[in-house]
């Protein structure tokens, strides 16, 4: 049994922590960059256009690259992850172009959305699109068990959209109903990334289940993460807006923590602002004081970094490795990005 490193706040930054996982998967992720390229190509040339602005506007691949490091945690040499990782990724990138369009967001990767450059019909449909190759590679691999968990995940991803759309601007929202919608919209599709390689490396159903718990609480502490960002970083740093979330009556923790410990004076500030989308010059700041008030954003830090730890622990599974100590730093990344 592997003996985990403890996941501890290196200064400076936090990118640093994902070089390790970088330079593992460098060849592999080569080549999944090219099947990117080659599977977004299309006679209709607004499809390469449009997808292709969002995919080459950076990103940092992380999840088509945890589906290769958990390959090499798991002894897979092969070659049938270089494009399931790419099918993780366009689903990713659908997903990102049908968020913009549900929250309305002029910004992506601190470009233009694509739908600030070409509306929300083209952005829709190109996001289908990229629904739809993901679907050719998984059937192109020919396993019914990875064509199973990529589009059980999709499904669970919709669904999270809807419970999202279902909560917005209600901010008697319930911690556990927000647990729902991003364990549906962001940690489905981690957990998916990584169980594929158990799934192609044949390993025993334990290490499935480790893998699966792994990218799960991953990418829970990764949502909660952001969440907190969105009111606490600057612009530069998350690629967007800044309060993104509030302008869009978006409930997340940070705000069901400060609504839940606030004086009815507070919550009258919340309703107006989340439900209503009554906002006025100098709420933002307002909202930041409330929540640096009952430590709503120390709190969600503190509940990613509790999923955090599930992670790691599901890790100690897995001999000592390379690829394991890259997929703990993945982790630690997770949850020492600046807030």
């Amino acid at each position: 049994m592997a003996t985990i490193v403890p996941m501890s706040r290196r200064r400076g930054e936090p990118d640093t922590l994902l070089e390790p996982l970088v330079t593992l998967v460098q060849d592999d992720m080569d080549r999944v960059n090219t099947t990117i390229i080659e599977q977004m190509q299309s006679p209709v040339q607004l499809i390469p256009r449009l997808a292709g602005h969002l995919i080459e506007a950076g990103g940092k691949r992380l999840r088509p690259m945890l589906t290769i490091g958990a390959g090499q945690l798991c002894g897979y040499s092969g070659d049938r992850l270089v494009p399931l990782a790419a099918c993780v990724e366009f689903i990713h990138t659908a997903t990102l172009l049908h968020d913009d369009v549900v929250d309305g967001s002029d910004l992506r990767r601190g470009l233009d959305s694509a739908n600030t450059l070409w509306g929300n019909k083209a952005s829709v449909l190109v996001g289908d699109f990229l629904f739809s190759r993901a679907f050719q590679l998984m059937v192109a691999d020919g396993s019914l068990r990875v064509l199973k968990v990529l589009s059980d995940a999709s499904a669970i991803i919709a669904e999270g959209e809807v419970r999202q759309l279902a909560a917005s601007n209600n901010t008697r929202t319930e911690e556990i109903e927000y647990l729902r919608v991003i364990e549906a919209k962001t940690a489905a599709l981690f957990s998916a990334a990584v169980q594929i390689a158990a799934v192609v490396a044949d390993r025993p159903g334990d290490e499935e289940d480790a893998l699966v718990s792994f990218g799960l609480n991953l990418g829970l502490a990764f949502q909660l993460v952001d969440d907190a960002l969105d009111y606490s970083a600057r612009q530069a740093e998350l690629g967007k807006r800044v309060g993104d979330d509030m302008r869009e009556g978006k409930i997340t923790l940070p705000v069901i923590l400060a609504f839940r410990r606030g004086s009815e004076e507070e919550r009258r500030f919340w309703c107006r602002t989340m439900e209503d989308l009554e906002q006025e010059d100098g709420d933002f700041d307002r909202a930041q004081a409330l929540m640096r008030r009952h430590g709503a954003i120390e709190d969600t830090v503190a509940r990613a970094r509790h999923h955090a730890s599930i992670a790691r622990d599901a890790l100690g599974l897995f001999p000592d490795s390379p690829a394991l100590r890259a997929l703990v730093d993945v982790i630690t990344f997770c949850v020492t990005r600046d807030y």
